[in-house]
């Protein structure tokens, strides 16, 4: 390892000891959540903020999910360790999954990047380790557990960012991780089954399951999607125009191979549909592609890319937001949609574009057995500190990191901490729908 790039990650452990991580106290100018989601609102479609405010309501971390900007509001005011990544931006449990490499392969990696822009590397870690926290209680977990679990996932970023330390540069880059080789990471039968299943569904999450799901035969017989608002609903005669106008902006900012893949399908439908949890209320489109030669059907989705959550904290100029996020998914992911790609749309709004599944899969967090949770938390520690690995100074966040547990201790402590800010803050953001300031879908 360069002692040079070590000694940058030991003059930071000076300024900002390891332990100091683990202070939590909400400062006395603290933003009220309820102002910042519905600051959150302004640029959305209205009608649409409803469903995501319902969604929301669901559960603790439901609440946690749709909630990245009010903790980067609360860590931006905290001190920090000045170790720049690319950082996912909303590293929460469950933007870690499985999705096909290039190749076909079943992969786990992160898979959201709707806030990435880089800043200090524990920015993630803190999001990450307490999401397991939340989590971990909303399932009716003690304290203790939720603490072992987010002290896991810091553990296991710290042990993996430590061996991509001192390993060569390409090794790094091709680091990845097979979906296939965690079965053999799981020691219970039970567990593994479990686990097994979550992989066979992936595989069958296709495409194809897209197109039988959301569209059906049109008047003439040609495939359409299916109308059922608000959730989906088809694009009329003149959005088709703009469609297409957008289609060939984002044709542009493909690589030229991938461009001419694309030339070999036409348009047949798009429509807005409503995603996710974070992204309710954003502009949010898919659109139906035929292949030109045999006929076959996919579906790609087009996400409006929105500001950061981070962009007020971080000095991170940005030209186009949709760019933004291709390329901090290049960055920090092992593999990419090989359709990735990024638009302006009518009134200058910023869109990235790729496939809507593609052998994709998630890990359900609300029945799973701690022991099970716990394996969890490190698979996506891992996954974080291979992605930061890619893009930051490793050698010195490694050095910053050390051998012992002191980083790990401090995320858990924080973890926990903030999992109680996140009740209390659940528990304004209840009332406010109650109360009518926060309008809710029955």
């Amino acid at each position: 390892m360069n002692d040079d790039l070590a000694d940058t990650g030991k003059a930071a452990r000076k300024r900002l000891p390891r332990s100091a991580h683990g202070e939590w106290a909400p400062a006395p100018e603290r933003r009220d959540p309820v102002d910042i989601l519905e600051k959150e609102a302004e640029p959305r479609v209205p009608e649409l903020m409803p469903i995501r405010y319902a969604r929301m309501a669901g559960s603790l971390f439901a609440f946690y999910r749709g909630t990245p900007a009010v903790m980067a509001a609360d860590l931006a005011g905290l001190p920090d360790s000045g170790l720049t990544v690319q950082l996912c931006g909303d590293a929460h449990l469950s933007n870690f999954g499985l999705f096909a490499s290039p190749e076909r392969r079943l992969v786990f990696d992160l898979n959201d990047f709707d806030e990435t822009l880089p800043g200090p590397f524990e920015w993630d870690v803190k999001r990450l380790a307490a999401s397991f926290a939340v989590a971990s209680l909303d399932n009716h977990a003690g304290e203790r557990t939720a603490r072992d679990t987010a002290a896991e996932a810091a553990r296991s970023y710290r042990t993996h960012l430590r061996e991509l330390a001192g390993a060569p540069e390409l090794a790094v880059w091709y680091a990845h991780i097979a979906a296939d080789d965690l079965l053999q990471e799981i020691g219970s039968s039970l567990h593994r089954a479990r686990v097994r299943r979550t992989l066979d569904k992936a595989r069958r999450t296709d495409s194809g399951k897209a197109v039988a799901k959301l569209t059906e035969p049109g008047p003439d017989g040609t495939p359409r999607f299916v109308h059922d608002p608000p959730m989906i609903e088809p694009a009329g005669e003149e959005d088709r125009t703009v469609v297409e106008q957008v289609f060939a902006d984002y044709r542009a900012s493909l690589p030229r191979a991938q461009a001419q893949l694309l030339d070999r399908f036409r348009i047949l439908d798009a429509a807005r549909k409503v995603v996710g949890v974070g992204s309710v209320g954003t502009r949010c489109f898919v659109v139906l592609l035929q292949g030109r030669t045999v006929g076959e059907l996919f579906v790609l989705q087009v996400k409006e890319a929105e500001p950061s959550v981070l962009a007020p904290y971080v000095d991170a100029p940005v030209a186009h937001e949709g760019q933004r996020v291709v390329e901090g998914q290049h960055l920090l992911q092992a593999f990419g949609d090989i359709f990735l790609g990024w638009s302006t749309g009518p009134a200058g709004r910023h869109f990235y574009w790729r496939q809507l599944l593609d052998m994709k899969g998630s890990a359900s967090t609300e029945d799973m057995p701690d022991r099970l949770m716990l394996q969890y938390a490190g698979l996506c520690g891992r996954a974080l500190a291979r992605g930061h690995a890619r893009s930051g100074n490793r050698a010195a966040i490694a050095a910053y990191l050390g051998g012992g547990t002191s980083f790990d201790d401090a995320m858990a402590a924080f973890a926990l901490a903030y999992a109680r800010q996140t009740r209390d803050d659940y528990a304004a953001f209840t009332q406010a729908t109650r109360d009518g300031r926060l309008p809710v879908t029955t």
